[in-house]
């Protein structure tokens, strides 16, 4: 298509890494740690929901801004693992997964020409969204650990200075998609500060909250008290239930940003599927062993990759949550990730994405040295990846 056809808010905008790297894993016959979705279902109990609520005739519009059935359920979550208390009526919207949620949120709440302070790495929907909307990023720079530091983090001066008199909103993600970061209580406390200050709002995407690796706790950033009033969560079922593929996510927000999101949210899809809002419901109440399983199954597979990527000579820290990598290739004398990547899928047979793609073009560097791998996979799966990346590692290029 010529680009005189493209309207100037996609023109800049080409295809998802995720899609470029699936497609080339694909044709290669690699083993596909890339893009992050489970390649096992989720509850049995789940799916029947799903079925049970076709065969009896849940199959028209919902209402706009969910089944009422599911906004309860939602509240009830929020309650029963947060000590939160959300008005199912005035509080929640379903959408039809997170990432439309990301961009009914940044639709209803930003104008052209506001400025939103993003964490990088992002997940690459942030700055695709404001780009839409006409806004500017403003970026803040995770860091890696190093002497001082345990766990990935930032620094204070830095996103301090991030905030101006045209700032709206500062987005959020935790537990952290790439690096497994997750905040800490103090760190949520210090980004509220500055938001009260500066009355600025805050978009939290926590579609990974279920998986996060003890001693690391998630605190929902709408739960501390600087923050309660000015947030916007973002989280779905895909992650949590490894049923992605039904993109059902929700928001939850004080009635005023709760109709700012529901304003675009009516225009952008009007509702979600059904049966499937059906099932969620029956997932959400889901008894306490099944996500302590959750965690410990995830917790299993995080070290078989770990190991996988050490005995192949890759460095790389256990995240606290999410279900990603970042190992450390900065050894491996290739020039940058890109071309490590395309490499490993290549030559080695394993897929796994370049995380300078998650960076803007001012720190794009700092993303160079290291390389995304998911570890939702089946343990065969896991086993075979390590198998290939410790005999494509050791072969001579």
């Amino acid at each position: 298509m010529s680009r005189s056809h493209l309207a100037g808010r996609v023109s800049g905008l080409g295809t998802t890494v995720f899609s470029e790297f699936s497609a080339l894993a694909a044709r290669h016959g690699a083993v596909n740690l890339g893009q992050g979705f489970p390649d096992f279902d989720g509850p049995d109990e789940v799916k029947e929901a799903a079925w049970r609520a076709i065969r009896d005739g849940t199959n028209q519009y919902a209402p706009s801004m969910g089944a009422r059935e599911l906004r309860v359920a939602i509240a009830e979550h929020a309650a029963r693992f947060y000590g939160q208390q959300v008005d199912p009526d005035t509080m929640v919207t379903v959408t039809s997964g997170a990432t439309e949620a990301l961009l009914d949120a940044i639709l209803g709440l930003v104008d052209p020409g506001d400025e939103v302070i993003v964490f990088e790495p992002f997940y690459d929907s942030y700055v695709a969204n404001l780009a839409f909307v006409g806004a500017t990023p403003r970026f803040v720079p995770l860091r890696p650990p190093d002497a001082h530091h345990a766990a990935w983090w930032f620094d204070g001066a830095e996103l301090e200075a991030a905030f101006g008199p045209r700032t709206r909103l500062l987005i959020l993600n935790t537990p952290h998609n790439p690096t497994g970061k997750v905040f800490t209580r103090e760190e949520l406390e210090r980004i509220g500060a500055l938001c009260e200050r500066h009355g600025v709002t805050v978009l939290s995407d926590e579609v990974y909250e279920h998986i996060v690796f003890a001693p690391a706790r998630h605190v929902r950033p709408s739960t501390v008290p600087v923050l309660a009033g000015r947030t916007v969560t973002v989280s779905s079922m895909g992650k949590t239930f490894s049923l992605t593929g039904w993109k059902i996510g929700w928001i939850i927000a004080p009635p005023p940003l709760r109709d700012a999101v529901q304003r675009a949210h009516q225009f952008v899809t009007f509702a979600t599927a059904s049966p499937f809002q059906a099932a969620t419901a029956v997932a959400l109440r889901m008894p306490d062993a099944y996500f302590q399983t959750l965690e410990a199954d995830y917790r299993v597979r995080r070290e078989l990759l770990l190991s996988g990527l050490r005995e192949a000579g890759l460095e790389a820290q256990a995240p606290e949550g999410s279900y990603f990598i970042l190992a450390d290739i900065s050894q491996q004398g290739f020039p940058d990730d890109v071309a490590f990547c395309r490499h490993l899928v290549t030559q080695g047979g394993v897929a796994a994405i370049p995380p300078s793609v998650f960076y803007s073009v001012e720190h794009r560097h700092l993303g160079q040295g290291f390389a995304r791998f998911a570890f939702c996979k089946t343990h065969g799966v896991l086993q075979e990846a390590a198998r290939r990346l410790r005999e494509g590692l050791s072969k001579p290029r």
